[in-house]
Protein backbone atom coordinates (compact mmCIF):
# COMPACT_ATOMS: atom_id res chain seq x y z
CA UNK A 1 0.00 0.00 0.00
CA UNK A 2 1.13 3.53 -0.81
CA UNK A 3 1.38 6.40 1.68
CA UNK A 4 -1.82 7.90 0.97
CA UNK A 5 -3.66 4.70 0.59
CA UNK A 6 -2.33 3.94 4.41
CA UNK A 7 -3.36 7.17 5.57
CA UNK A 8 -6.71 6.94 3.56
CA UNK A 9 -7.33 3.23 5.41
CA UNK A 10 -6.32 4.86 8.59
CA UNK A 11 -9.16 7.44 8.02
CA UNK A 12 -6.06 10.33 8.58
CA UNK A 13 -6.93 13.64 6.68
CA UNK A 14 -3.80 15.76 6.73
CA UNK A 15 -3.71 19.65 7.13
CA UNK A 16 -1.65 22.24 6.33
CA UNK A 17 1.15 22.89 8.63
CA UNK A 18 0.33 25.41 11.67
CA UNK A 19 2.16 28.76 11.39
CA UNK A 20 5.07 29.24 13.89
CA UNK A 21 3.97 31.10 17.06
CA UNK A 22 7.80 32.18 17.50
CA UNK A 23 10.71 33.20 15.49
CA UNK A 24 11.36 29.88 13.78
CA UNK A 25 10.47 28.19 10.22
CA UNK A 26 8.30 24.65 10.58
CA UNK A 27 10.94 22.86 8.74
CA UNK A 28 13.97 23.44 6.69
CA UNK A 29 15.93 21.60 4.18
CA UNK A 30 19.57 20.92 4.00
CA UNK A 31 20.46 17.94 1.18
CA UNK A 32 18.43 15.28 1.61
CA UNK A 33 17.55 15.89 4.74
CA UNK A 34 14.23 17.88 6.23
CA UNK A 35 13.83 19.16 9.67
CA UNK A 36 10.85 19.38 11.35
CA UNK A 37 10.44 21.75 14.09
CA UNK A 38 8.60 20.77 17.43
CA UNK A 39 5.27 20.24 17.16
CA UNK A 40 2.98 20.45 20.42
CA UNK A 41 -0.16 18.32 21.01
CA UNK A 42 -3.31 19.90 19.91
CA UNK A 43 -6.93 18.18 20.77
CA UNK A 44 -8.90 17.62 17.59
CA UNK A 45 -11.02 21.22 18.48
CA UNK A 46 -7.16 22.88 17.49
CA UNK A 47 -6.87 23.87 21.31
CA UNK A 48 -3.53 22.87 23.02
CA UNK A 49 -3.88 19.71 24.77
CA UNK A 50 -2.45 20.94 27.65
CA UNK A 51 -1.55 18.64 31.25
CA UNK A 52 1.22 17.06 32.73
CA UNK A 53 1.87 13.26 32.35
CA UNK A 54 1.76 11.92 36.05
CA UNK A 55 -0.19 14.49 37.14
CA UNK A 56 -3.89 14.85 34.95
CA UNK A 57 -3.07 13.22 32.14
CA UNK A 58 -2.86 9.46 31.74
CA UNK A 59 -0.30 7.70 29.62
CA UNK A 60 -3.31 6.63 27.15
CA UNK A 61 -3.94 10.11 26.58
CA UNK A 62 -0.93 11.00 25.98
CA UNK A 63 -0.18 8.50 23.52
CA UNK A 64 -3.12 9.61 21.96
CA UNK A 65 -1.86 13.28 21.71
CA UNK A 66 1.11 11.65 20.53
CA UNK A 67 -0.48 9.99 17.71
CA UNK A 68 -1.85 13.52 16.84
CA UNK A 69 1.33 15.13 16.98
CA UNK A 70 2.45 12.75 14.43
CA UNK A 71 -0.20 13.13 11.92
CA UNK A 72 0.42 17.28 12.41
CA UNK A 73 4.14 16.39 11.81
CA UNK A 74 3.70 14.02 8.63
CA UNK A 75 1.13 17.19 6.84
CA UNK A 76 4.31 19.39 7.72
CA UNK A 77 6.37 16.64 5.64
CA UNK A 78 3.95 16.95 2.98
CA UNK A 79 4.58 20.26 2.81
CA UNK A 80 8.44 19.78 2.58
CA UNK A 81 7.85 17.63 0.21
CA UNK A 82 6.18 19.69 -2.27
CA UNK A 83 3.10 17.81 -1.44
CA UNK A 84 4.45 14.21 -2.10
CA UNK A 85 5.17 12.02 0.50
CA UNK A 86 6.34 9.48 -1.85
CA UNK A 87 9.34 11.33 -1.27
CA UNK A 88 9.90 10.26 2.07
CA UNK A 89 13.04 7.60 1.82
CA UNK A 90 13.20 7.44 5.62
CA UNK A 91 12.51 8.94 9.00
CA UNK A 92 15.53 9.10 10.42
CA UNK A 93 14.57 10.37 14.18
CA UNK A 94 12.03 12.13 16.25
CA UNK A 95 12.74 13.35 19.67
CA UNK A 96 9.50 13.93 22.23
CA UNK A 97 9.75 15.98 25.26
CA UNK A 98 7.06 15.18 27.68
CA UNK A 99 5.48 17.43 30.00
CA UNK A 100 5.59 15.26 32.86
CA UNK A 101 6.25 15.09 36.99
CA UNK A 102 9.87 14.71 38.51
CA UNK A 103 8.58 10.38 39.23
CA UNK A 104 6.69 10.15 35.66
CA UNK A 105 9.35 7.33 33.92
CA UNK A 106 6.24 6.41 31.04
CA UNK A 107 7.83 8.79 28.10
CA UNK A 108 8.35 5.95 26.08
CA UNK A 109 4.83 4.51 26.39
CA UNK A 110 3.68 8.45 25.53
CA UNK A 111 6.28 8.52 22.35
CA UNK A 112 4.67 5.38 21.31
CA UNK A 113 1.54 6.79 19.87
CA UNK A 114 3.97 8.63 17.12
CA UNK A 115 6.35 5.94 16.65
CA UNK A 116 3.62 3.16 15.80
CA UNK A 117 1.75 5.70 13.75
CA UNK A 118 4.76 6.82 11.87
CA UNK A 119 5.48 3.20 11.50
CA UNK A 120 2.00 2.19 10.10
CA UNK A 121 2.42 4.72 7.52
CA UNK A 122 5.79 4.59 6.28
CA UNK A 123 6.05 0.58 6.66
CA UNK A 124 10.25 -0.03 6.88
CA UNK A 125 10.62 3.12 5.98
CA UNK A 126 9.34 4.43 9.00
CA UNK A 127 11.27 2.81 11.59
CA UNK A 128 12.97 5.38 13.49
CA UNK A 129 16.16 6.34 15.76
CA UNK A 130 14.45 7.72 18.88
CA UNK A 131 14.91 10.01 22.48
CA UNK A 132 12.11 10.43 24.65
CA UNK A 133 12.06 12.32 27.99
CA UNK A 134 10.62 13.99 30.28
CA UNK A 135 10.54 17.78 30.90
CA UNK A 136 9.33 20.23 33.50
CA UNK A 137 7.19 22.18 30.56
CA UNK A 138 6.63 22.62 26.87
CA UNK A 139 5.29 25.84 25.03
CA UNK A 140 1.94 26.44 26.04
CA UNK A 141 1.27 23.95 28.74
CA UNK A 142 1.22 20.76 25.96
CA UNK A 143 1.84 17.55 27.53
CA UNK A 144 4.20 16.66 24.10
CA UNK A 145 6.54 17.99 22.07
CA UNK A 146 8.19 16.21 18.97
CA UNK A 147 10.54 16.97 16.35
CA UNK A 148 11.42 14.71 13.60
CA UNK A 149 14.02 14.54 10.83
CA UNK A 150 13.44 12.72 7.70
CA UNK A 151 14.99 11.52 4.75
CA UNK A 152 13.50 12.67 1.34
CA UNK A 153 14.26 12.33 -2.46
Amino acid sequence: MSVYEKLKALDITLTAPAAPVAAYVMYVQTGNLVYLSGHIAKKPDGSVWAGQLGKNISTEEGAQAARGVAIAMIGTLQAACNGDLTRVKRIVKLTSLVNSTADYTDHHLVTNGASELIGEVFGDAGKHARAAFGVAQVPLGACVEIEMIAEIA
